[in-house]
């Protein structure tokens, strides 16, 4: 006989969108069970940059930004085109700001605002050059107690000898370092603290980024009484007359009855490692995922059972991101993103053909999108020897760190010209040199008029500032030459399961299910297909979680 457990709220999944419903379900005096499938809890937000793009956020006004929900909806509207959801848009723009005041008034969760961080389309209708995103302020993991040892870690390959590295200014002490005694100091006193909480707590306790908020978001969690369940999958919904009214789980090596007297939010984390329906939905057939291997859809098919739509129209189906594979020591390899690298001067992108296809500054999605528009799925990051002891070039570090690892690995390719880069990579060695040498001609005057490199705000924002006049620009002279090559990756999933502006779950009549709710990247993206800006998943998955957790508290 199957055991049987009854709460208000049973939220299936612990990242962003799972633990603010359950955090702001809690805090409205609900008794909440957040039941993980994995052993470890986070989600994919353990592993991301931690951005929330909030327009309006109640610290504009600190960091001197203009900006209003009429400029916001602009821009939506101009990104999302044809897919465009009025309802959920003025949800998110309305009640994002709502959602950071309550967290940060009722909760242990801390935001840092930015304005600098462009919109990644600035000179869109309604596009800002900074000021819309927020990140959450670094952690102290040892607040966490035993449970910090639950919390997924971030990805090995974003951090700097297992440091994670904080954005903003300790990012650029970190890109500094051999180039500053102020920047040497503070890494110095960063590795020295790491390794004695590596001693002492097993793993680094200072939390940034996407571990520093999913960190706080559990603290919160365990705060308020939830009661968080790991290692126990959910494997089919419960109804009582036509109403979403629990869940069988597994747990402790049996089935599990969750009666949820409220109702279930489902906050799985989306499709990115669920094969069948990447194949289907994918317009490439090698992909390699940064995500969690339990991130299968298992929202996605719970939902369906029930009568639940999923939106499979998006003109994408996920976010894409450039991603170069790094050989492991202990075998295998792992993921690296390539975020920053891109819009450094001195690096171009180029298909195996030899030719450039877009502006390497541009987001990662848009880097994808005009990849796979060229018929490729595959390309290769290409820089000089300033530029690779400059800034690094993916996994590879600058100065003063040393390249052999890598060139050994096979990971980073080398040629002492650029025809003899082309025979180590494979690359067409007449395309290759002819695409570097026109390039070179305008870069020495810091211009690109073939795709625009650091022509936007945004693509400033990770270039050079003591390169002028462009600081994204400048010619590939110094041999040898080195490569990267990068793989279409994904940062989350956009189909999902149909919702309101309330995170209902709708039929296929448009109406609610009573009692579930979806959040997170298991809903439809409210972004169209497109990606708008820095931290376009998270924001909505925190703002939506939010709203979930209240309406089943009777809010408003």
């Amino acid at each position: 006989m199957d055991r049987k457990v009854e709460c208000d709220v049973l939220v299936i999944g612990s990242g962003a969108g799972g633990l603010s419903a359950a955090v702001t379900a809690a805090r409205h005096g609900l008794e909440v069970i957040v039941a993980e499938k994995d052993a470890l809890f986070g989600g994919t937000t353990a592993r991301s940059g931690g951005w929330l793009w909030i327009p309006n956020h109640p610290m504009q006004r600190e960091i001197g930004v203009s900006d209003s929900l009429e400029e916001a909806s602009t821009y939506l509207l101009d990104q999302a085109g044809e897919k465009f959801d009025p309802e959920r848009v003025n949800a998110f723009l309305v009640n994002g700001p709502r959602m950071v005041e309550f967290f940060m008034r009722e909760t242990a969760v801390r935001f840092d605002p930015s304005a600098t961080f462009s919109d990644y389309h600035p000179d869109a209708p309604g596009g800002k050059p900074g000021g819309r995103s927020i990140v959450a302020r670094a952690f102290d993991g040892r607040e966490l107690g035993a449970m910090l040892a639950k919390l997924r870690p971030p990805l090995p390959e974003l951090t700097v000898f297992g440091i994670m590295i904080g954005s903003g200014a300790e990012l650029v002490h970190f890109m500094r370092w051999s180039k500053s005694l102020e920047s040497a100091a503070f890494v110095a006193r960063r590795l020295l603290g790491h390794g004695v909480a590596k001693l002492v707590h097993g793993r680094g306790v200072r939390l940034t980024n996407g571990n520093a908020l999913a960190g706080r978001l559990l603290k919160s969690a365990m705060d308020c009484g939830v009661q968080l369940w790991a290692s126990s999958p959910a494997r089919e919904l419960e109804r009582r007359d036509g109403a979403v009214c629990g869940a069988i789980l597994e747990r402790d090596g049996g089935r599990l009855r969750v009666a949820a007297r409220r109702g279930v939010v489902l906050a799985c984390g989306g499709f990115p490692q669920d094969r069948e329906r990447r194949g289907r939905r994918f317009p490439h057939r090698e992909h390699h995922s940064p995500a969690p291997e339990s991130n299968t859809g298992d929202g996605l098919r719970l939902a369906t059972a029930v009568g639940a739509i999923i939106d499979e129209s998006l003109p994408n189906a996920a976010a894409w991101v450039p991603v170069s594979r790094v050989p492991r020591a202990e075998g295998g390899f792992g993921l690296f993103p390539h975020f920053i690298d891109r819009a450094k001067p001195g690096v171009i992108a180029v298909t195996k053909k030899g030719t450039r296809f877009v502006n390497e500054g541009n987001s990662y999605h848009d880097f994808i999108q005009a990849l796979l528009a060229a018929g490729e799925t595959s390309a290769w990051l290409v820089t000089d020897h300033r530029a690779i002891r400059a800034y690094g070039l993916g996994f590879v570090k600058p100065r003063p760190l040393p390249l052999g690892a890598h060139l050994a690995s096979g990971y980073l390719r080398r040629g002492a010209t650029v025809s003899g880069l082309a025979r180590a990579t494979g690359i067409d060695a007449a395309a290759l040199q002819a695409s570097v040498a026109e390039y070179n001609r305008h870069a020495a005057r810091g211009e690109d008029p073939a795709f625009g490199k650091g022509s936007t705000a945004y693509n400033r924002f990770y270039g050079d500032p003591d390169i002028a006049p462009n600081p994204c620009v400048a010619p590939l002279a110094r041999p040898p030459y080195y490569a990267v090559e990068v793989l279409v990756g994904d940062l989350g999933t956009y189909d999902g399961i149909v919702t309101n502006g309330n995170a209902q779950v709708l039929d296929a009549n448009k109406r609610p299910i009573a009692g579930l709710y979806a959040a997170g990247n298991d809903a439809l993206s409210i972004m169209g297909g497109n990606y708008p800006g820095p931290g376009i998943t998270l924001g909505p998955a925190m703002t939506f979680g939010w709203l979930a957790g209240r309406h089943l508290a009777g809010g408003a």
